[in-house]
C-alpha cells in the first residue's frame, strides 16, 4: 500500500527523483518544458518510426521514406555561409553509400565516432553522386541491438539531451510510477472500454503496435479533455457561488422601446441569441456566456438589447472592445439605437481628454450613465460603477485573463457576455470554453451583398487593382492590405516548412504564416507602409485620394484617417490589420491582401468581413507573392468557402488551435493529444460527462470523485 500511494505522489516529484536525471539533464529538460516527473510522463512521442521493413542502402528507393541501418565512416562540418554549419555524415553499410546532412548540429561530430552503428529513418533523395538523407531521424544503436520489428517513438530532444537519452529517462520515469491509481473513476473506463492509464502511458511512450499506441492516444486524450472541462467548470462555479448574481428583469420599457425602432428585422439566430441571453440575464444564477458570430451577422445588435436589460433593471453595464477605433464605432452605432430606447450612455478611451474622462467616470459613479463603451481605459482606477450588473468583451480572445477579471471587478458578480467574431468550431469551443455557455450566430441580414474572393499571383495583380479602379470610378472606396511594415520571411522555400525530425531541437517547425494582429508587426519598418502608400497614391490613384493606416499610429491620428474613410473622403485606404475587427464602411467594396500568403485564413476571413458590409457587392483580392504550392493552395480556400465557421474548421486541419486564436493563454494549449477537427466526438463526450460528474457530485463527496478533482486541479494548475 506504501509503494502504490508513493506511486501515486511521485508525478509531482521534481524531476531530479527520476534515475539518471542530473542536475545538467534537468536544465536540458528544463528548456523542453519539462520539470515535474509529470511533465516527464506525458512528454509524449511527436511522431513514430516503424523499424518493420529495415533497407540497404542499395536498395532504398529514391524519392520515397526508408529506414537504413548502417555504421559511421565520417562526419564532415562545412559552412557554406557565415553563421550557418551543417553536418555530414557519411554511412556505409557494405552495399553503398548515404549522407546524411543536419543544419546546425556540429556537435555531432563529437558524438558519432567512425564506426558507430546507427539507424536512420526519412526521404532518400540522389544528387552529387550519393543518395541523400536530409534532417532524417538518427538513433545511436548498440552493435548487437535488433532493429527489425522495432517501433521508435520520436521525443523532442534538445542539445546536450539526445532523443536516445529522452528515451531512456521516460521509461524510468515510468517504472517509478508502476502501480499508481488510475483518476479515471471505473464506470467510465468501462463505458468507453479505456485501458488503464499506467498500460496507456506505457503504450504511447513505447507501443509494440500501430494499434496499441491508437488505444493509447485515446485513452490519453479523453483524460486530457475530461480533466480541462472539470478544472474550468469547477473553478467557475466557484467563483459564480463566491457572491449572488443579480437577477435582471426579463424585459422592460428600453428593451421593447429599442425592438420597437429596428429599422430592419432580426435574423433566427439573432432572436434565439437574445432569448437565450434574456432567460441568463433573468436568472439567480450569473451569466457565463460566449456569443459567437461570424463576420456580419449582427452580434452588437444583440449585446444592445443586454445592454436595455440592465438599465430595465435600474443597473449599469461596461462594454469593452479591444480597439479606440471600435469602441468609437460602438458609440455610434449602438448610441443613438440606446438614445432612442431611453438608455444613457458614456464613452470611455485612452485617447479622451482629461475633461471627458472625468465627465465619463462621475456619470458612472453617479449612475447618470447605465451603460459604458470603452477600451482599456475602462479597467482604470478612476473608473467605478454605481451598480454595474453587467460586462460585455468583445474579441476576448485579444485581452488577456487578468484583464477580463479586472472588468468584472467592477461589479459585485455581474452577468458576463463574451463576444467573438473569429469563427470558433464548437468542438474548439468547448475545448476552450468548457465552462461558458454558447450563442452562435450563422445567419447574415438579408440586405448584405454578395462578396467574392480570388486568389492572384504577383504577376497578375494587375488585375486586382484594375477592379480597385472601378470601384474608385463607380464613387466607392478600397481597403489596400499592405504587410510591408512587416519583414518578409528569410525564405519561401516549400522546403524550410516541412517539419524535419532527428534527435536534436533544431527541427523545430517553420510557421507558414507569420502575421496574426498588428502586435506582430511591433518594430516594423513604417517607412515601408508610407512609401507604399506614397507610390499608390503617385502611379496607382493618382486620380484619387490615398490615405495609410496602421496600428503604431496615436489615437487621435487613427480616428481622424477613419473619419475621413468614413466620410469618403479618403478613397484608397492603404492599412495594416488593424482594420480587422469591427471597421463598418458600406461604401468600401474592394479590398486587395499583398503578401496574402503571410496571414491565416481566419486572419484574412476577418479582414475580407469589411467589404460587402452594405447592398453593394464586394470583392476581395489575395495577392500571393509565392510560387509555394502548398500555400497557394491553403489561399484558394478563401476562393471556395465563405462560411468563417467552415473556414475555421480548414484552418484547423492545417495549424495549431494557438495559432488561430493568436495567444497561449487558454487551457487548449495545454491538450497535447487532442485534435479538435479529429477528435470532435471525444471532446462532446468528455464535456458532457464533466457536466454529469459535478451534478452528481460537485463537492467530491466520493473518494472516486475526491480523486478525479484532485487529478484535474493538478494537471491545470499553471492555468
Amino acid at each position: 500500500m506504501i509503494d502504490r500511494l508513493a506511486a501515486a505522489l511521485r508525478p509531482e516529484s521534481p524531476v531530479t527523483d527520476v534515475a539518471g536525471v542530473s542536475s545538467a539533464r534537468a536544465a536540458a529538460l528544463s528548456r523542453l518544458g519539462v520539470r515535474s516527473v509529470r511533465d516527464l510522463l506525458t512528454h509524449y512521442p511527436h511522431r513514430y518510426i516503424d523499424m518493420s521493413s529495415v533497407q540497404s542502402i542499395a536498395s532504398a528507393p529514391i524519392g520515397r521514406p526508408a529506414t537504413v541501418v548502417a555504421r559511421v565512416h565520417e562526419v564532415t562540418i562545412k559552412r557554406p555561409k557565415p553563421h550557418f554549419e551543417l553536418a555530414e555524415v557519411t554511412l556505409v553499410d557494405g552495399t553503398g553509400t548515404l549522407v546524411a546532412t543536419f543544419f546546425r548540429q556540429s556537435w555531432l561530430a563529437k558524438t558519432l565516432p567512425a564506426g558507430t552503428r546507427v539507424s536512420v529513418a526519412g526521404d532518400v533523395e540522389f544528387n552529387y553522386g550519393f543518395k541523400r538523407m536530409t534532417m532524417p531521424f538518427l538513433d545511436k544503436l548498440d552493435d548487437d541491438a535488433p532493429v527489425a520489428g522495432k517501433v521508435v517513438p520520436v521525443h523532442r530532444a534538445t542539445e546536450g539531451l539526445p532523443a536516445g537519452q529522452v528515451r531512456t529517462l521516460i521509461g524510468n520515469a515510468l517504472a517509478s510510477c508502476a502501480g499508481m491509481h488510475d483518476p479515471l473513476p471505473h464506470e467510465l473506463r468501462m463505458r468507453y472500454r479505456l485501458m488503464s492509464r499506467s498500460c496507456a502511458l506505457r503504450a504511447i511512450h513505447f507501443p509494440r503496435s500501430a494499434a496499441e499506441r491508437r488505444q493509447a492516444r485515446r485513452r490519453l486524450a479523453y483524460e486530457e479533455v475530461l480533466l480541462l472541462e472539470l478544472h474550468m467548470m469547477r473553478r467557475q462555479a466557484k467563483a459564480d457561488a463566491a457572491a449572488p448574481a443579480f437577477a435582471h428583469v426579463s424585459g422592460g420599457p428600453c428593451f421593447d422601446r429599442l425592438f420597437a425602432s429596428l429599422p430592419f428585422e432580426l435574423t433566427s439566430d439573432q432572436m434565439l441569441a437574445i432569448e437565450e441571453v434574456r432567460a441568463d440575464m433573468a436568472s439567480p444564477r450569473r451569466m457565463n456566456r460566449m456569443l459567437l458570430g461570424d463576420v456580419g451577422t449582427g452580434k452588437t445588435m444583440v449585446a444592445a438589447f443586454a445592454l436595455t436589460l440592465a438599465s430595465d433593471s435600474g443597473t449599469q453595464a461596461l462594454m469593452m472592445a479591444p480597439t479606440d477605433v471600435l469602441a468609437r464605432q460602438y458609440a455610434a452605432q449602438i448610441g443613438p439605437m440606446l438614445d432612442a430606447a431611453g438608455v444613457t450612455w458614456t464613452l470611455v478611451t485612452g485617447s479622451a481628454s482629461a475633461s471627458e474622462r472625468a465627465e465619463a467616470a462621475a456619470a458612472l459613479g453617479s449612475g447618470a450613465a447605465s451603460v459604458a463603451f470603452g477600451t482599456h481605459a475602462l479597467l482604470e482606477n478612476d473608473v467605478a460603477c454605481r451598480a454595474c450588473t453587467l460586462v460585455i468583451v468583445d474579441e476576448e480572445q485579444r485581452f488577456g485573463v487578468d484583464q477580463r477579471d479586472r472588468l468584472i471587478a467592477k461589479g459585485v458578480n455581474p452577468d458576463f457576455l463574451s463576444m467573438t467574431a473569429t469563427p470558433i468550431p464548437r468542438t474548439l469551443a468547448l475545448a476552450l470554453y468548457g465552462s461558458l455557455s454558447l450563442s452562435y450566430l450563422r445567419e447574415t441580414p438579408g440586405n448584405r451583398g454578395k462578396r467574392s474572393t480570388s486568389v492572384v499571383g504577383f504577376r497578375e495583380r494587375g488585375r486586382a487593382y484594375d477592379a480597385a479602379l472601378a470601384a474608385c470610378e463607380r464613387g466607392e472606396q478600397v481597403y489596400v492590405v499592405c504587410p510591408l511594415v512587416g519583414e518578409k520571411p528569410a525564405s519561401d522555400d516549400a522546403s524550410s516548412r516541412k517539419r524535419r525530425s532527428s534527435h536534436s531541437d533544431a527541427d523545430e517547425e517553420q510557421p507558414v504564416v507569420c502575421i496574426e494582429s498588428d502586435a506582430d508587426m511591433r518594430g516594423d519598418n513604417l517607412k515601408a507602409a508610407e512609401a507604399e502608400a506614397a507610390f499608390l497614391q503617385a502611379k496607382t490613384f493618382s486620380a484619387y485620394t490615398v490615405g495609410l493606416l496602421h496600428g503604431r499610429m496615436k489615437g487621435d491620428e487613427k480616428r481622424a484617417v477613419m473619419e475621413r474613410f468614413r466620410s469618403g473622403e479618403i478613397d484608397v485606404l492603404v492599412s495594416t490589420t488593424v482594420i480587422e475587427v469591427g471597421v463598418d464602411v458600406g461604401n468600401a467594396t474592394v479590398m486587395i491582401v499583398e503578401d496574402a500568403e503571410r496571414f491565416g485564413l481566419s486572419q484574412l476571413h476577418q479582414l475580407r468581413g469589411r467589404v460587402g458590409r452594405s447592398e453593394k457587392p464586394g470583392e476581395v483580392y489575395l495577392v500571393a507573392a509565392t510560387s509555394d504550392e502548398h500555400a497557394v493552395e491553403r489561399l484558394k480556400a478563401m476562393e471556395r468557402i465563405d462560411d468563417g465557421f467552415e473556414l475555421a474548421e480548414f484552418d484547423l486541419s492545417l495549424r495549431r488551435e494557438g495559432d488561430i486564436l493568436g495567444n497561449r493563454q487558454h487551457g487548449a494549449s495545454s491538450l497535447k493529444l487532442v485534435n479538435v477537427t479529429r477528435d470532435a466526438a471525444l471532446i462532446e463526450a468528455a464535456h458532457a460527462d464533466a457536466q454529469r460528474v459535478i451534478a452528481a457530485d460537485p463537492e467530491g463527496e466520493h473518494a472516486e470523485t475526491r480523486l478525479l478533482y484532485r487529478e484535474a486541479d493538478v494537471a491545470f494548475a499553471r492555468m
